[in-house]
């Protein structure tokens, strides 16, 4: 496995940190945000080393559904930890929609993924 796939899922998941605090923040207020939500932003270093090997094996994947699969799979991890830490600050959280909302945004990006990579014909 190649340096560079690594560092940029790393910097994606800041990314996706900062942009997950930047929304809430503006939502709630930066000076109401709990501690708890600060910290669960460093969930997304581990949500990202799921697609470090799930994406890979997605673009590599000849068949149309176990590739959706595969990049559905990648991106719900991290999906995951935004989705429900941002939501759970509302006092009307609700923990089966929210996970009902994941799995169905990560479907559709499995599936529109899956739909524009397709493996190269000479193999990877």
């Amino acid at each position: 496995m190649n340096a560079p796939l690594p560092r940029a899922l790393l910097v994606t998941g800041l990314l996706l940190a900062v942009v997950n605090v930047l929304f809430a923040g503006t939502q709630y207020g930066f000076a109401s945000l709990p501690a708890w939500f600060w910290l669960s932003q460093l969930l997304l270093i581990p949500a990202m080393l799921g697609p470090l090997r799930l994406f890979p094996q997605a673009m590599s994947a000849r068949t149309y559904l176990p590739r959706a699969g595969l990049f559905a799979l990648g991106f719900a991890a991290p999906y995951a930890v935004t989705q429900f830490t941002e939501r759970a600050l509302s006092p009307a959280f609700s923990a089966g929609q929210t996970l009902f909302n994941v799995v169905f945004f990560c479907g559709l990006m499995g599936l529109f993924f899956a739909a524009v990579w397709k493996p190269r014909a000479g193999g990877q």
